[in-house]
């Protein structure tokens, strides 16, 4: 569905953030995009929604070429930025004007989601929190039925009860003919909804794994002490103890610790890789 091949990307000659990019993102699987700030997370995206052009290389979309924005690619994808900016009017009114750029916008979901998110559709969109506003752009991102939905820290304002919801609505609203892309630091918000963790470090991918693979390389554990567990990888020291990560136990044996698994990939990015690459051989 999204194929991006020996890619290169800069802001300037003294600013080179991709050089030689290459990474394939199927359908039916929902990807969370990890890195520090400067990574190039939020480029990534914007190169596949056709906001940003590469400099050479190939980056492919639902078999179109991103930069060319012809309007089959366009409606449908939809990105969601970190920023952004509403016109002064109702949710009602910001509906009827956008909705009609996407063919298999379906309205019963947004009303479904709006009230899932606690908004109403009357109300004007400049009176609205950061947070609310970040809601209704989830909902009307996901009611545009596109194939493919960019997401760029979509749970940042959110409060607590609103970052459960919005996994629900993920697990809820998704399909195996979608492909979601969600970029955060928030790690712990990705709880039980990805498929694939990839790790973006100065412009490279430095880790692409299924969460399958994940369970069933790595175990996640807590311990009083690192001395009592065997093969450890990575460890933090922690309230009563350690946070641990080590070889498998066993297939699909612990629940996946995703700020943990970050941690350590950015510690010790080839011990975790070759962790896998021996996993695969044995």
């Amino acid at each position: 569905m999204i194929k991006i091949e020996e890619l290169e990307f800069t802001y300037s000659k003294k600013n080179r953030l991709f050089q030689n990019l290459n990474v394939e993102l199927t359908k039916g699987k929902v990807y969370g995009i990890l890195g520090h700030n400067g990574a190039g997370k939020t480029t990534m995206l914007k190169l596949i929604a056709g906001l940003l052009f590469p400099n050479s290389g190939n980056c492919i979309v639902n078999n179109f070429v991103p930069k060319d924005r012809n309007h089959h690619f366009l409606q449908d994808i939809f990105y969601i930025p970190e920023e952004f900016e509403f016109p002064s009017i109702t949710i009602d009114r910001f509906i009827k004007i956008h909705a009609g750029f996407y063919p298999k916008f379906d309205i019963n979901f947004m009303d479904d989601l709006l009230n899932e998110f606690e908004l109403t559709i009357n109300s004007k969109i400049n009176h609205l929190s950061f947070g609310q506003k970040k809601k209704l752009l989830i909902a009307f991102a996901i009611s545009t039925n596109s194939k493919i939905l960019l997401m760029d820290e979509p749970t940042n304002g959110l409060d607590i009860p609103s970052k459960s919801k919005f996994r629900k609505v993920i697990a809820s609203y998704f399909n195996e003919e979608r492909v979601f892309l969600i970029s955060t630091h928030q790690v712990r918000d990705l709880d039980n909804i990805l498929d694939t963790i990839i790790v973006i470090e100065n412009g490279e991918v430095i880790f692409n794994q299924t969460t399958e693979d994940i369970q069933n390389t790595l175990s996640f554990q807590k311990a009083k002490s690192v001395d009592d567990i065997k093969e450890v990888l990575f460890s933090e020291k922690e309230f009563g103890g350690y946070s641990i990560l080590s070889k498998s136990i066993g297939p699909g044996n612990t629940k996946i610790d995703i700020e943990l698994l970050y941690k350590a990939i950015n510690s010790s990015k080839e011990i975790i890789n070759k962790a896998f690459k021996n996993s695969h051989h044995a």
